[in-house]
């Protein structure tokens, strides 16, 4: 089916990760996470599809728990909640850096047929992932 629309798991290299996901672990989870954000971020060359998809989706779960951030996807996002992705902030916002930024599969794909909803996405996904201004405190939950 492939991409189906322009949401952070709307697609199915996001939705496969999601399951696995789902079938991890509860201290599996975080890693997972994590792991999906690093590989983006640690690929020098051409960022391709796959991994930029996962990024995008590993990031969504970070701001979801964000002030603002909501829910992913109330359809295709994981089935459970995932606490303790604070520390991951910086790292997502990387991520997602990296997948707007040449050489990127998904931007290219996403640019060839408009982008507008799913830049906008990573764009408010970005904004949340920011570190707040100077002295205002940053509540987590």
């Amino acid at each position: 089916m492939g991409t189906w629309d322009s949401g952070p798991f709307d697609n199915d290299t996001a939705a496969d990760w999601r399951d696995g996901l789902d079938d991890a672990s509860a201290g599996e989870r975080a890693h997972m996470v994590r792991d999906a954000l690093v590989r983006a971020v640690d690929t020098d060359g051409h960022l391709e599809a796959p991994a930029a998809e996962e990024a995008v989706a590993a990031a969504a779960l970070v701001t979801a728990r964000l002030p603002g951030g909501g829910i992913p996807s109330p359809h295709y996002g994981p089935k459970e909640p995932l606490p303790g992705l604070a520390a991951l902030r910086p790292l997502a916002l990387r991520a997602l850096d990296r997948v707007v930024t040449e050489p990127s599969e998904l931007l290219d794909l996403w640019e060839d047929s408009g982008g507008g909803p799913w830049r906008s996405g990573v764009e408010r996904m970005r904004r949340l992932l920011l570190p707040p201004p100077e002295g205002e405190q940053l509540s987590l939950y």
